[in-house]
């Protein structure tokens, strides 16, 4: 590959050339500051450029994001001695493909240039990541709890991303950490012309390194800038990174929620033994035939975290000939501890019959295989 390196340390310049020229890339040096950045496109017409001695200031960025508009096809790649995640999202939507440590790190100059070289070279081609819908027949049916939780189980042999799609009221990061998002779906979809995997990656909020949420708009105005467009550019580009994309539906049928049904693989609604649930999920059944959806697509999951009522399980089954229903049992306070502390179920309560269910539930999702190749490079891959 051709690589343009620009910095204004000497020093820095020679070390890296010695890390790529060992590689087997063309390189040339450039001794300057970021200014330099458009003469140097137009001399050496790299394929990519490395800016080194880049500083946490955003407003840095206009003039990559200039250069990213102008030249698309030149992948950019900064090195920052300091780095804060509102820089990282930053420069990602200026169309920055990573952001390494300055000075760079051997290990991983050469695994950020690798890793461009392949999407280049197009080798990073995988079948595409299951696209799972979660969706409550009801409010306060738990479909959040249930997305989240058998996420998180998930995760622990597969990568996760978990979207928000309850767009107006969604709080799904809440139920499995306490961090405090940088980024949302209204961000990700203001950005939608410059998503790829490297924007995708620094929005969204990482619970643990295989398991990360794509949060809803904090500012509930701000739901209506997400479009049914811009759910098939992310789960595009998710489909890509993650093995496994999830989604956390609101409780009605719109333009958006279609879009994703009709995009998964398979599809959770969410009840209670109730009389008003039962209702909502025959109509939601009769949109789903309407919609084609074969009825292996489709499994209800019986939430009994309310406890018992007078409708049992026999009484559903009446009331919902030929579905297919798979019973979660009560967790009682073990629940409202995990959802109050924002801690997943199986890191509180490990061995309760609901932690269990769950991971049964994942398992259907992934069946584990005890010799699948490349399990651990895949991981590391799309963590």
């Amino acid at each position: 590959m051709k690589i343009s390196i620009i910095s204004p340390n000497a020093n820095h310049l020679q070390d890296m050339r010695k890390v790529l020229e060992a590689r087997s890339h063309i390189v040339s040096l450039f001794e300057g500051g970021k200014s330099r950045m458009q003469w140097v496109v137009e001399k050496a017409a790299p394929e990519l450029l490395l800016v080194d001695g880049m500083c946490c200031d955003p407003q840095e960025l206009n003039l990559v994001e200039k250069l990213t508009l102008q030249h698309p096809a030149i992948s950019v790649v900064l090195l920052c001695a300091m780095q804060t995640p509102e820089f990282l999202i930053h420069a990602m939507r200026a169309g920055v493909r990573e952001v390494l440590p300055s000075p760079a790190d051997t290990a991983a100059l050469e695994a950020a240039v690798e890793r461009i070289a392949q999407k280049m070279a197009g080798t990073q081609a995988r079948a595409p990541g299951q696209v799972v819908a979660f969706m409550p027949c009801k409010g306060g049916s738990g479909a959040t709890f249930l997305a989240t939780n058998i996420a998180h189980q998930l995760s622990k042999e597969r990568s996760v991303l978990l979207v928000d799609l309850n767009l107006q009221f969604g709080d799904a990061l809440s139920y499995v950490s306490d961090l405090r998002p940088t980024s949302t779906m209204a961000d990700v979809a203001r950005d939608i012309g410059r998503l790829d995997a490297s924007l995708l990656a620094a929005s969204v909020a990482k619970v643990s390194p295989t398991f990360s949420i794509l949060p809803a708009p904090e500012d509930i105005s701000r739901a209506m800038d997400v479009k049914a467009d811009h759910v098939d550019a992310i789960l595009h580009v998710a489909q890509g990174m993650y093995d496994f994309v999830l989604f956390d539906l609101g409780p009605r049928i719109d333009t958006l929620a279609i879009r994703v049904l009709d995009r998964a693989d398979r599809i959770f609604p969410v009840l209670q033994p109730s009389l008003p649930h039962i209702r909502n999920v025959t109509r939601l059944m009769h949109v789903f035939k309407s919609l084609g959806y074969q009825p292996g697509k489709v499994e209800l999951l019986v939430n009994r975290s309310a406890g018992g009522g007078e409708i049992g399980l026999s009484d559903m089954r009446r009331s919902l000939v030929g579905a297919t229903l798979t019973v979660v049992p009560d967790g009682g306070k073990d629940v409202d501890a995990s959802i109050n502390r924002g801690v997943p179920l199986a890191e509180m309560a490990r061995g309760s019959a609901l932690a269990r269910k769950l991971a049964d539930i994942a398992h259907t999702l992934s069946p584990r295989q005890e010799a699948e190749p490349g399990f651990i490079g895949r991981l590391f891959r799309r963590a």
